[in-house]
């Protein structure tokens, strides 16, 4: 007697799938509870009638041009002598802005020779320039034309 061998059925019956995530559907709404929330708290400054005081600061500008030619405030300057044009204006306010703007051909040397300069201002004049600016070319070009 030869006994016949069941083999199982390769799939997985998935016809009461579809009934069971709708009952749990409805069990987490019935039994979620939903908190109603206020949203953030903050204040609102007050309206001031009065426009604050802006002054306009003024600042140096070093223009290195090719060739090493600076010009400084639109003078035509020697790299020595940058310190002592700065220095009174740095005395007035330490905070003075001292811009660097080297145009597009200009050699980095020249740069980075200014740069030096103005950061060894407080051994050679007594003064430190804590405010120096050297603008990307982004900058120069929203700001100067």
């Amino acid at each position: 007697m030869r006994l016949k061998k069941e083999t199982a059925d390769p799939e997985i019956p998935t016809s009461s799938m579809a009934d069971i995530a709708f009952l749990l559907i409805i069990y987490f709404m019935v039994t979620t509870t939903f908190a109603a929330t206020r949203g953030l708290d903050f204040s609102l400054p007050q309206e001031d009638k009065e426009q604050p005081l802006v002054e306009k600061e003024e600042s140096v500008l070093i223009e290195i041009q090719p060739a090493g030619v600076l010009m400084v405030d639109q003078k035509r300057m020697a790299l020595e002598d940058i310190l002592e044009y700065l220095k009174p204006k740095l005395e007035r306010n330490p905070m003075k802005p001292v811009i660097i703007r080297p145009l597009e051909t200009t050699e980095y040397g020249h740069m980075v020779a200014v740069f030096d300069e103005i950061r060894q201002a407080k051994d050679k004049i007594g003064v430190e320039v804590k405010n120096v600016s050297i603008p990307t070319q982004r900058e120069i070009e929203m700001f100067w034309y």
